[in-house]
């Protein structure tokens, strides 16, 4: 595990862009997994930049988001494709046939979620999964528990997170009860994990993620297991850790 604590929120949002940057340029047919919410924007707006620039191209990147909205369709605002569209999709040269978002409309779910399982499979594994980190610990939509999923599968949102995700609606009666989330075995195939994570309000939640005991009951924990994880913070975001336990570089001196 790496992390990497900045007193600027911009410089951190230009590292996670440098390292998904990275894949792409490097990799013959990079594989993303791609994270929504409010902390990525950043990172994406430096990615819009760079494909400005001419610095990156997506038109060999396959990307797979985490999750999707139960009930949601893809013209909503809040769906997770509409916010993929307005933060990079619809700003860069990816094809259409390369991305790769739940339909939170599909008659059969179940089915929906063996339909994405199956697509995962056939790309290989994922480069670079990009990640954030839920007040109560959950990774994608993944909730604690005394047991995780492992392959995409629908949650029953719990009522910490809706509360969370009440901000991006009118209120916190149109927020959806249930999401198409892709599972826990899948985030943790992936060959590099890079979690973001900003704020006070996570400071609690980062410190049990990262230095404590591994439980489903606190499903970012497991991330300590991955051999390739590195961890993004805001120094808010940090301020709980116990450094004498983990070694922390600050990236900003």
């Amino acid at each position: 595990m790496r992390i990497e604590v900045f007193a600027d929120n911009d410089r951190l949002d230009a590292r996670a862009a440098q390292l998904i940057a990275e894949v792409v340029r490097t990799v013959p047919r990079p594989v993303l997994g791609l994270a929504t919410g409010g902390t990525p924007t950043g990172v994406y707006r430096k990615l819009r930049e760079a494909y400005r620039n001419r610095e990156i191209s997506f038109r060999n990147t396959v990307t797979f988001n985490l999750d999707e909205y139960v009930g949601l369709p893809a013209e909503h605002p809040q769906s997770y494709i509409s916010y993929m569209n307005e933060h990079l999709f619809s700003h860069v040269d990816i094809p259409r046939e390369h991305i790769h978002i739940p339909d939170g409309t599909a008659p059969d779910p179940l089915a929906e979620c063996r339909r994405y399982d199956e697509a995962l499979a056939r790309a290989g594994r994922i480069d670079l999964q990009l990640l954030g980190l839920g007040h109560n610990g959950h990774i994608g939509f993944n909730e604690p528990g005394p047991t995780l999923n492992r392959n995409t599968h629908v949650v029953e949102l719990s009522p910490t997170t809706r509360e969370a995700n009440a901000r991006f609606f009118q209120s916190l009666d149109e927020v959806p009860r249930q999401a198409i989330t892709m599972g826990i075995g899948s985030i943790l195939h992936a060959r590099r994990i890079v979690l973001l994570v900003k704020g006070e309000d996570k400071a609690d939640i980062v410190a049990r993620a990262l230095t404590g005991p591994i439980t489903t009951e606190v499903p970012a924990s497991l991330l300590q297991t991955h051999p390739d994880l590195i961890v993004l913070l805001d120094a808010a975001a940090a301020c709980r850790l116990d450094e004498s336990r983990i070694a922390v570089i600050r990236a900003d001196g």
